[in-house]
């Protein structure tokens, strides 16, 4: 390709082209930023810095003085739901509702942030009402997920089901184990009210949309023990070794309690120390424990809390090793042994919680869902000690 001579002169005018263009956006930035109170830029420093109260009255002062300023309303909408004062946010996203000249976009955002301040006020039936009315929108998918926390709020299982279904064939987040929760809160509905069959539909519905569901097989063995199917039962609980084995702890004393209407019970001791060999727990330790000295007394049960301190070191088995001990021990020695088992359990009963992985909410009982954060299955079904 051969070189053109009025290349050369196109250089220079590409260039000042460039320039002239760089400078009108600089001078329309600086004229800009000139137009925007200085208040704004003290509630962004403050809110960079942690500061949300002063960032907060320096943004009421810039909504003062332009009320045209709708992000600005959204932003403090949403800092006043933060803080609590969910009047004030309601008022806020009203408000704005009630211009006629808003942006359907900015319209329909509204609403959301209105849903919200409804749904942390506990105006469930306000908020499920705007979220209803946005399932027709672009915010569809967000607004399904808020109207699935508002029927799990309320307990209306079936709802939740057929939300959830939903989320789970429009996003790319699966909803089964939830799901599988919901069936199993029908399924205990059901057994409540001594409708045993309708409740093992919803357990087998369970356990169809999410094989791993532990709690359906652990209230499905309920089920069968009820019904007097010992034999059934057990084989439905240990199926749970095989989806999750920390979970057996919540099972180990009703199988031992089935183990014994079957007249089968060292069979059910034997089982239950091999569990604990392959999965060491605080509950399952001291589930064997109570069994052993009910069946075998004090000495066996001493010798079983022994080889436990020795193989898993832990305040739970040295309570348990001075409660045989003192059930044995001479006179003399009892009130020395008493005062050390006193003191441990204090200790033991102070440690030893279940903890959501979630946002670490501590709690002395477990929960399928967290009471703090509301997440599924967030709990380890094994304590531990602090």
């Amino acid at each position: 390709m051969e070189f053109e001579i009025w290349w050369l002169l196109a250089f220079p005018l590409f260039f000042a082209l460039g320039w002239l263009a760089a400078r009108i956006d600089i001078r329309q930035v600086v004229t800009e930023s000139r137009t925007v109170p200085n208040s704004y830029f003290r509630g962004l420093n403050f809110l960079l810095n942690e500061q949300p109260d002063k960032a907060l009255d320096a943004f009421l002062e810039v909504v003062k003085l332009d009320p045209e300023t709708i992000d600005l309303h959204f932003t403090l909408g949403a800092l006043f739901r933060k803080r609590g004062e969910l009047d004030r946010a309601i008022r806020m996203h009203e408000n704005l509702l009630e211009r006629e000249s808003l942006a359907e976009e900015d319209r329909l955002k509204a609403l959301v942030e209105l849903g919200q301040d409804y749904l942390k006020a506990g105006l469930l039936d306000r908020s499920e009402e705007v979220f209803t009315r946005l399932l027709e929108t672009p915010f569809a998918g967000q607004a399904r997920r808020y109207l699935l926390e508002i029927y799990v709020q309320e307990k209306d299982w079936r709802q939740a089901i057929q939300a959830a279904s939903e989320l789970d064939r429009q996003s790319a987040r699966p909803m089964n184990a939830e799901i599988a929760h919901f069936h199993c809160e029908l399924a205990a509905l059901d057994m409540v009210k001594g409708e045993q069959a309708l409740a093992q539909q919803h357990l087998d519905e369970a356990l169809a949309i999410h094989r791993q569901c532990t709690r359906a097989n652990i209230m499905l063995g309920d089920l069968l023990a009820g019904l007097g199917r010992h034999e059934a039962a057990l084989a439905t609980w240990r199926q749970i070794e095989a989806q999750s084995p920390a979970h057996m702890v919540l099972v180990v004393d009703r199988m031992l309690e089935n183990f014994k209407k079957l007249n089968r019970l060292q069979e059910g001791l034997d089982w239950l120390k091999g569990l604990l060999t392959r999965h060491p727990s605080l509950d399952m330790f001291n589930t064997l424990y109570h069994a052993v000295m009910e069946a075998q007394g004090a000495d066996a049960a001493y010798q079983l809390a022994r080889d436990e301190l020795r193989r898993n070191p832990s305040l739970h088995a040295l309570e348990r090793l001075a409660e045989a001990e003192l059930i044995t021990a001479p006179e003399n020695r009892r009130e020395v042994i008493q005062n050390a088992k006193s003191l441990i359990q204090r200790h033991v009963q102070r440690l030893t919680r279940y903890h959501c992985a979630s946002c670490g909410f501590k709690a002395s009982q477990f929960f399928w869902r967290c009471p703090a954060c509301g997440r599924w299955d967030s709990f380890d079904p094994a304590r531990h000690e602090e």
